[in-house]
């Protein structure tokens, strides 16, 4: 029996390990001033990064849930393992040799259940790759020959064949040591009526290995017309290292890329993730053996460090079929849970990227990506498709359909940007209309009186003229509210740093700040001269506030003052730029909405020359549209946006 393991190694070995490094693996971590670092809980799930890595110190704490220790105390929460294999594997990554008391270095261990079944799999992972070079796998190499997938390409990826006959990995597992118990606890065998048997047969094999690199567990692709396994794919069943819900084929590979790039894509099965990556998408995960789901969602977010609204974006890659709109409309749902921005693209002709890459090459999967869709955006055209707005009766239907669901959409300056494009793109000539209805739906939502979209019953849109006004009073936004913090770090850069917010500030129409505190706030800098009146400070402070005259609205212009900006002095220019141009960029969005309404309605047989001119100024209003949004994400994504 092993000898337990000495203090002087279990603290030589804390020593040695970085815990930035091991927390990184999981957590996407950024400075956080001094010596701490700070990402998105991996134990509860949030909007905001409250936990935090101190590296000289070698401890973590989430001030969320209130978990936190050493690197130990990580590794045994984050992959349920007990102290000892936490200290041995921290141990073997470093090459370090425990010697364990009672026995010395040469004591042969009991790794714990846990070591034992991912060395398991290991070597099950080594004997299916092998085995793919031998003459019975040939079908299994030409499947994926058949996709454009070389030899390369299998040893890249760890694909692998499962042989014929009853025993053979289990004999061979057996024989290195292995009892029958912890292989049949790894998924790799199960029971049969003589005695342990192979859980995969004659199969194509793809491992499946945490972030850490680990193989936990297998898919299988059928392959043969009589392979009685149920299902064309097969997965390892539930262990204790397998959990289908939190794990992703291929994000042991992409999760570097994920985090530097801030960018994610869903692909649905493992030959679209190989499509993917060998295509130069190196950020592609898909799901194993069940649907994307929110646990997935929340490793995403937690690499994407997705805190802001400009950083983490998921783009999900559907069949262009009925299956996959409906699973397009499952993500919308499950879109409101996070900040980041989401997006699908769909491959012509209904392939998937597997498919694309076969028939049209790298770059037409890398463009695929490029020509990304905003979800939301998807959601409602794929909604206005099912009627024709060629008619009065179509275009008051469709409003009915999407309304309920533009106003779903939680960021309140997003949400009125689609619906002023709602208007062009069902061709409602009443834009203000429009907005006022889906303000509207979206405050019965917020009190709790809407139902999801999909349940809701239609809005009666023949009287959308005759909506009512917003109740009367000003309630105060919490100051958290991601939703509102492009508005709420506007009117601070007008508060504090007048002469750069400047001209640009004053030049935004009311209709950029849609909670009514900050409209209040923003008619009190217009009144007291606005950012160009050529005062600062302490002065210019308490000339916005006497023009507030409303006691709520006086309290925010002085919260606002000393409230300070997410960004060190010496970059506030830049950051401030960043927040103006999304601002300007919504409201640009309005005219561009606008001008598409009218080109819809007007000839360019007949009305040539107006079409004409309308569509240069729209082209134009469309690059400046661009290179705002543009702006706007490279002045603000590299800065901590509360």
């Amino acid at each position: 029996m092993a000898g337990r393991i000495p203090d002087r190694d279990i603290a030589a070995v804390r020593e040695r390990t970085r815990i930035e490094d091991i927390v990184g693996e999981y957590v996407s971590l950024k400075r956080a001033g001094g010596d701490s670092m700070k990402g998105l809980c991996p134990f509860h799930d949030e909007k905001s990064p409250s936990f935090h890595v101190r590296p000289n110190h070698g401890h973590f704490h989430c001030f969320g849930c209130g978990e936190g220790g050493d690197v130990y105390s990580f590794l045994q929460k984050i992959e349920h393992v007990s102290f000892v294999e936490a200290v041995e594997q921290l141990a073997d990554r470093m090459g370090y040799q425990i010697s364990y008391e009672g026995g010395g270095p040469s004591v042969q261990r009991d790794r714990g259940t846990r070591a034992r079944l991912v060395a398991a799999n290991a070597a099950a992972q080594e004997f299916y790759a092998a085995r793919l070079k031998e003459p019975d796998a040939q079908a299994a190499r030409d499947y994926l020959t058949e996709r454009n997938f070389d030899a390369a390409a299998a040893a890249q990826f760890g694909c692998g064949y499962a042989p014929d006959g009853w025993d053979t990995l289990t004999k061979h597992l057996m024989a290195k040591g292995f009892e029958a118990k912890e292989l049949e606890a790894a998924g790799l065998s199960k029971e049969g009526r003589r005695g342990p048997i192979d859980r995969f047969h004659r199969r194509l094999l793809w491992p499946i290995r945490n972030l850490s690199g680990d193989v936990i567990g297998f898919g299988a692709r059928k392959l043969f017309d009589d392979d009685t396994m149920p299902g064309k794919y097969v997965n390892t069943p539930e262990t204790i290292l397998y959990k289908k819900s939190n794990v992703l084929f291929g994000l042991d590979l992409a999760k570097r890329d994920i985090a530097k790039g801030h960018q994610a894509v869903v692909v649905e099965g493992y030959t679209d993730v190989m499509a993917m990556h060998l295509a130069g998408v190196k950020t592609a995960v898909a799901s194993c053996g069940t649907a994307f789901g929110d646990e997935h969602l929340a490793m995403l977010r937690r690499l994407l460090m997705d805190d802001s609204y400009f950083r983490g974006e998921i783009i999900y890659t559907f069949d262009g079929d009925a299956a996959g709109q409906a699973a397009a409309m499952k993500a919308f749902e499950g879109d409101q849970k996070m900040a980041g921005q989401t997006f699908v693209a769909i491959a012509p002709d209904g392939m998937d990227p597997c498919e694309l890459r076969q028939k049209s090459g790298d770059a037409a999967v890398r463009d695929l990506v490029a020509r990304r869709t905003p979800m939301f955006e998807f959601v409602v055209k794929s909604l206005l498709a099912e009627h024709d707005l060629d008619t009065a009766e179509g275009r008051v239907e469709a409003l009915r359909r999407t309304v309920p669901v533009v106003a779903r959409i939680k960021e309140s300056t997003l949400r009125d940007g689609y619906a002023v494009q709602l208007s062009g793109w069902v061709g409602w000539d009443d834009i203000p209309a429009v907005r006022r209805r889906v303000r509207d739906e979206a405050r019965k939502f917020a009190r709790g009186g809407g139902a999801p979209a999909a349940k809701r019953r239609p809005v009666d849109t023949t009287q959308i003229e005759a909506f009512p006004a917003p109740a009367p009073g000003i309630v105060r936004p919490r100051p958290n509210d991601p939703t509102l913090w492009p508005q709420r770090d506007a009117l601070k850069a007008a508060l504090q740093y007048p002469a750069i917010a400047g001209t640009v500030f004053d030049s935004l129409p009311p209709e950029s700040f849609t909670h009514p505190a900050y409209a209040a706030v923003r008619e009190a800098v217009a009144a007291a001269g606005g950012t160009s009146a050529g005062i600062g400070g302490a002065e210019w402070v308490d000339a916005v506030g006497r023009a507030a005259g409303d006691g709520t609205v006086h309290s925010i212009v002085m919260e606002l003052a000393v409230d300070p900006l997410p960004t060190d002095d010496d970059i506030a220019p830049r950051y401030i730029r960043g927040v103006l141009a999304r601002l300007q960029e919504v409201w640009v969005g309005e005219q561009v909405a606008e001008l598409k309404s009218k080109l819809q309605r007007i000839s360019p047989t007949t009305d040539s020359d107006e079409f004409h001119s309308l569509l240069g100024d729209l082209v134009a209003l469309e690059q400046y549209r661009r290179s705002l949004l543009d702006q706007a994400i490279g002045d603000t994504s590299g800065e901590g946006i509360a």
